[in-house]
């Protein structure tokens, strides 16, 4: 349509077609390289991040897209509604509707003159609106009929604004086309002023932004749902240690049960975290003075992480100690605490070693379900305990678990430790690099400095699942 001239200021002269097509290539490079980063972006339809990147490209290319249009049509300038031919055996060919699947959509212009109660529309406008271009343009009284009616209001009122105090449109209404589908529509206008400054006529143009607007909801609701699942994240890792911290004994370096006799226990123990998830997994330790004066030492590993799994752990250790106190054997404490796990909302497999030592004989009597065997030091070197019969915890109904006693001396030093430390897939390798530590032991003065030592040699290393270590060094 012509430019206008207000009464403020002059209509700007068109751009020059060389400087429009060096803006649309410029769009067209930038289009590819934001290509060129979607492609190399994860498909991941689970993962709220990857998903959230995706679409943030999609909507840059969509963007990028209709700006490449926009420019086109500056370069060439606006279309105009073709007049009908009127032949009575050649019908007018229905408006072709917009792509849903694109955000690029023409921009359509219109101006109503407020003189002479006239109207003019873009063919774009005609295509945008859904309306036969061999229809007359609609007044602004007849406008509001293809506006749905929640949004009425609003373009009554920026009409209003326009129209009496001169203000420029600006927003968005929704319209229900012929066809029944309802499309958001954004539009801009400005009032065109006689030499008087009076309002001659008012001039807008139209853009279809539905499928931006839906584009942007999906980013919006992506991010949203990325942001939730991290608060759920940081709130279930928050949980999970707190838990951890409340159950797992409340040491980390040496300690000497009270009441024992001349031949203490001295304890350490050391948790390691996973190097490749920030969850909290289920692994364990601990150590507890038991009626009489024995000891019960114990470490296990709960499968997976999290929540559920730190409070299955503490299912455990609270099951554990209060049979060990009522005199549990080791071997019938395996199998209660397997049934325990057989019979819970949330079936779940987890590994342990549990011993009892009496002082008064430095006896180790210990059983095992699926877990790495104690470590035992004595005299500089180091050799792996022969383990009883045990499978894993949880992993069949009415499994029984054997027995075995070690008698052990002044000086000796236990290690037990989850599978974290040592993978399986490590084979006897990884055990080895633990026996070989035995000369660094016997050095030691504490437990502490033993657990010290093992951090140094394992603590540095990736890890793809929590580990525990925990020492008992029989006093001389």
């Amino acid at each position: 349509m012509p430019s206008h001239l207000s009464a403020d200021r002059p209509a700007a002269p068109p751009p020059r077609r060389g400087s429009v097509d060096a803006l649309i290539s410029q769009t067209r490079r930038l289009r590819g390289d934001v290509d060129a980063v979607r492609r190399d972006a994860p498909v991941d339809g689970v993962d709220p991040e990857s998903r959230w990147q995706r679409a943030l490209c999609d909507l840059a290319l969509h963007q990028l897209n209709d700006l490449d249009g926009h420019l086109a049509q500056l370069r060439d300038g606006p279309a105009r509604p073709k007049a009908p031919v009127a032949t009575a055996d050649l019908p007018v060919a229905p408006v072709a509707p917009p792509r849903r699947e694109s955000l690029l959509t023409r921009v359509g212009s219109a101006e109503w003159n407020l003189l002479t109660d006239e109207a003019s529309w873009s063919g774009e406008l005609y295509q945008i609106l859904g309306r036969d271009p061999a229809a007359p343009p609609l007044t602004l009284d007849e406008l509001p009929s293809l506006v749905l009616d929640d949004d009425r209001p609003r373009l009554t009122a920026m009409v209003t604004d326009c129209l009496i105090d001169a203000k420029r449109i600006d927003g968005e209404f929704r319209i229900v086309r012929p066809d029944g589908a309802v499309r958001t529509v954004h539009m801009m206008g400005e009032p065109v002023l006689d030499d008087d400054g009076g309002t001659a006529s008012m001039w807008a143009v139209l853009r279809d932004v539905s499928e931006l607007r839906r584009s942007q909801r999906a980013v919006s609701e992506t991010r949203d749902s990325l942001h939730r699942q991290r608060h759920r994240a940081q709130t279930e890792h928050r949980l999970a240690v707190e838990l951890q911290e409340a159950v797992l004994p409340p040491w980390r370096g040496s300690l000497r049960l009270p009441h024992q006799g001349p031949e203490k226990l001295d304890l350490a123990a050391h948790y390691l975290p996973c190097s490749t998830s920030a969850l909290i997994g289920g692994d364990w330790y601990d150590a507890l003075e038991l009626p009489g004066g024995d000891s019960l030492l114990s470490i296990g590993d709960l499968t997976g992480h999290g929540v559920t799994v730190t409070s299955g752990m503490a299912m455990l250790i609270g099951a554990l100690r209060g049979m060990a106190v009522a005199g549990t054997e080791p071997g019938r404490l395996m199998a209660c605490l397997n049934q325990l796990l057989d019979t819970t909302v949330q079936p779940a497999l987890g590994s342990a070693v549990c011993c009892r030592y009496r002082p008064a004989t430095r006896t180790l009597v210990w059983a095992q379900a699926g877990h790495p065997a104690p470590l035992l030091f004595r005299a500089g070197t180091g050799r792996v305990l022969k383990s009883p019969d045990g499978v894993l915890l949880g992993a069949t109904s009415g499994a029984v678990y054997g027995q075995a006693e070690v008698t052990l001396e002044p000086g000796d030093l236990l290690l037990l430790h989850t599978d974290g430390l040592v993978p399986w897939r490590g084979g006897t390798a990884g055990v080895q690099r633990l026996l070989d530590l035995a000369p660094r032991f016997g050095e030691a003065r504490t437990a502490q400095e033993c657990v010290r030592t093992v951090v140094e040699e394992f603590g540095e290393t990736e890890r793809a699942d929590d580990a525990c270590v925990l020492v008992a060094r029989i006093s001389s």
